[in-house]
């Protein structure tokens, strides 16, 4: 099959049967967004949904979260991962958005990158989810699925599989594919035990050409 035929059979597939798609982080502005994909980092988003009321409760935005300490930070993320590391940047990415953004997240994603916390991926998430940029952002989920059901044969780490995302995935579209990928990923195309028989895009899918007979 060529590459061309299963991006096209894929993303079609998705705007027919997954025509709304978006994060499932709960958030109100841009400043909760961002503070809710710091803490997504190795964490489900339905424990970041958990923790982020009383957070904001106490921090609603970054004035008061860069007047916070580390520790009022902590206690209340302890029972996400990594607690102690995420309040250090959530602190830090706030004082910067106060005194270099005058209080407002950044829109460009070389100016996001600068925040602490805020990775390549994490800026990639913010600028699409709130300006509707047209960027990939490749978590877990959408690394795993982009190189199994062949989009990117060959990617051998996140930033190829963006590139060849980017490079075939038409600049309006991409904003949803990130999210039909990572959705896909969380709850058919699983790491471990991938559904493949009741899996939609199976036609298209080259994991499934090749495991077909193998009951995947």
């Amino acid at each position: 099959m060529k590459i061309r035929d299963r991006y096209d059979g894929v993303l079609d597939w998705f705007a027919v049967n997954m025509p709304v798609a978006e994060t499932e982080l709960s958030y109100v502005d841009p400043f909760q967004l961002i503070v809710a994909v710091i803490l997504s980092a190795q964490c489900t988003d339905k424990r970041v949904n958990m923790i982020t009321p009383a957070l904001f409760n106490r921090f609603p935005d970054p004035a008061s979260m860069a007047g916070a300490t580390n520790e009022e930070i902590t206690a209340l993320i302890r029972s996400c991962s990594y607690p102690n590391n995420k309040a250090k940047h959530l602190k830090g990415m706030a004082e910067m958005i106060v005194n270099r953004f005058k209080g407002a997240v950044p829109v460009e994603i070389t100016d996001l990158t600068q925040l602490p916390g805020v990775g390549r991926k994490t800026a990639n998430v913010i600028a699409s989810v709130l300006w509707n940029k047209p960027v990939i952002a490749v978590d877990t989920h959408v690394f795993r699925v982009a190189r199994r059901i062949g989009l990117t044969p060959g990617a051998k780490n996140p930033l190829e599989v963006e590139i060849k995302l980017t490079r075939e995935i038409p600049e309006e579209k991409r904003p949803m594919a990130h999210h039909w990928l990572l959705l896909h990923g969380r709850y058919t195309c699983t790491a471990r035990t991938p559904s493949c028989k009741t899996c939609g895009i199976q036609q298209w899918c080259a994991y499934y050409t090749k495991h077909a007979e193998d009951d995947c």
